[in-house]
């Protein structure tokens, strides 16, 4: 081998050894910014799961709140306007409290309309499927109108010569039929005056609904 060739050996060789420490430095840079988008990778991760679970906590506990709440509600809703009688037994059992007294009627649909305790109704559309129903009724010569009742949904009327709201409620939904009742306060403002200077006289509620005045006179509207 020539001086010539040797002296371009060494050089090449020179040039690889001194190629091979960069190449290393560079792998093990490489290496290390992996490891630190690794690492904050997963503190990323870490506080979506935490953030993901303190949302879950937070939903949870807010359902909580809505179901105690709609309970408390109901409790107090039950305190006072008294139970729904979805029976004529539990219905018995709510008129011998004495609290108020009770009206059941058979309502067919019809335009015709029927005279139920302070009241006239009159049954208009009745759902089985959706288990609801469309009625008119008169109070104080006055004509309203409510669609969509649901079973046991109570209808709350206030009336003139009542301290106290008329309750309507539906307990059973037939074809083109429903059975129900009404629900109204047991004295009247001026026999509540009367009380108050004298004993006053309780009737007793009848055990079954009594017949109802099948031909009230009902207002014409206005033509």
């Amino acid at each position: 081998m020539s001086a010539a060739q040797q002296a371009a050996a060494a050089a090449a060789q020179a040039k690889t050894s001194s190629a091979h420490p960069n190449a290393t430095g560079t792998k093990a840079a490489a290496g290390k910014r992996s490891t630190t988008e690794s690492k904050r990778l997963k503190e990323i991760q870490a506080r979506i799961d935490e953030q993901q679970k303190q949302l879950k906590d937070t939903q949870d506990q807010v359902a909580k709140n809505r179901t105690d709440l709609e309970g408390n509600l109901n409790s107090t809703r039950d305190e006072l306007n008294g139970s729904i009688a979805k029976t004529h037994e539990e219905l018995v059992a709510l008129s011998k409290r004495g609290e108020r007294s009770y009206f059941e009627f058979d309502l067919a649909k019809s335009k015709q309309f029927q005279r139920v305790g302070p009241l006239t109704l009159s049954l208009r559309k009745a759902d089985t499927k959706h288990k609801n129903y469309n009625l008119e009724m008169v109070v104080d010569d006055n004509r309203l109108s409510k669609k969509n009742v649901n079973l046991y949904e109570p209808i709350w009327i206030h009336t003139e010569n009542e301290s106290q709201p008329v309750q309507v409620v539906v307990n059973r939904v037939a074809k083109n039929a429903v059975h129900g009742y009404v629900s109204a306060p047991k004295y009247k403002p001026s026999e509540l005056a009367v009380s108050s200077t004298g004993p006053a006289t309780i009737t007793p509620v009848a055990e079954h609904p009594q017949p109802p005045d099948q031909n009230p006179e009902i207002p014409k509207q206005p033509e």
